[in-house]
């Protein structure tokens, strides 16, 4: 037998189990630091994913049914008692600051009108901008994971290409029993990066337009409400 054939069969075979758990159990330590990361991010996505569904769809009915009995014909005086004893989001916020604002002004002895309508509409605005805040809480974990998650995962892939080519250089063997696993464990830091990366994309982009249109029916109402609210004061005074 030709001795180099038996230097070659003397070298130890490569593992040629290509499966998911294999590849990650046989990856370099930094390359498994990777994979736990993306996999941790990727559950983190779905998880404020889950979270914001469920939100958005609770301050969307809490908008129609609070715009139903606004407009419904009840007094003002009833509505807010029967809000003012919950604690209130979305429109239900606004209307509560600013009435609460209202019976502060006219339960006063000095009954002052001066200004009053500019501080309904600063309370509303700034009751608007901590809903908005409250709506767009953990988005900014979404973009991130979103536009870094592909690279992370990247970095995966370049750290353990590296490692199989010094594989590659120790063994002297360039066979495809020595090169496979190794290429396809660092393909595989890629795909969990995409797998991270690509949802939180998606839904990034689909909650800021959710958030975005929740934000003008909230910037909506205090003009309508304040053009009563300037009615009941011209009246009054």
């Amino acid at each position: 037998m030709n001795p180099a054939d038996v230097a070659q069969s003397a070298l130890p075979l490569a593992s040629t189990d290509v499966s998911l758990i294999a590849l990650f159990w046989q990856a370099h330590w930094i390359v498994k630091a990777v994979m736990l990361g993306l996999l941790a991010c990727s559950v983190w996505v779905w998880a404020i994913a889950i979270d914001k569904m469920f939100l958005y769809s609770r301050t969307k009915r809490a908008m129609d049914r609070f715009e139903q009995a606004f407009w419904s014909g009840q007094s003002l005086e009833e509505l807010y008692r029967s809000l003012s004893a919950r604690p209130a989001h979305s429109m239900a916020a606004l209307f509560v600051a600013a009435m609460r604002e209202w019976k502060r002004s006219f339960e006063g002895s000095a009954r002052s009108f001066a200004g009053l309508q500019m501080r309904i509409e600063k309370v509303m605005d700034v009751t608007i901008t901590r809903e908005i805040e409250r709506l767009e809480r953990r988005l900014l974990v979404l973009a991130t994971v979103g536009s870094a998650g592909s690279f992370i995962g990247l970095f995966g892939t370049v750290w353990g290409i590296m490692t199989s080519f010094q594989s590659i250089a120790a063994k002297g063997n360039t066979s495809l029993q020595v090169v496979a696993p190794g290429i396809a464990e660092a393909l595989f830091a890629t795909a969990i990066g995409l797998v991270a990366a690509i949802p939180a994309t998606i839904f990034y982009n689909k909650f800021s337009s959710e958030v975005n249109k929740q934000a003008q029916r909230l910037e909506g109402f205090p003009d309508e409400f304040s053009a009563i609210l300037s009615r009941q004061i011209d009246e009054r005074a």
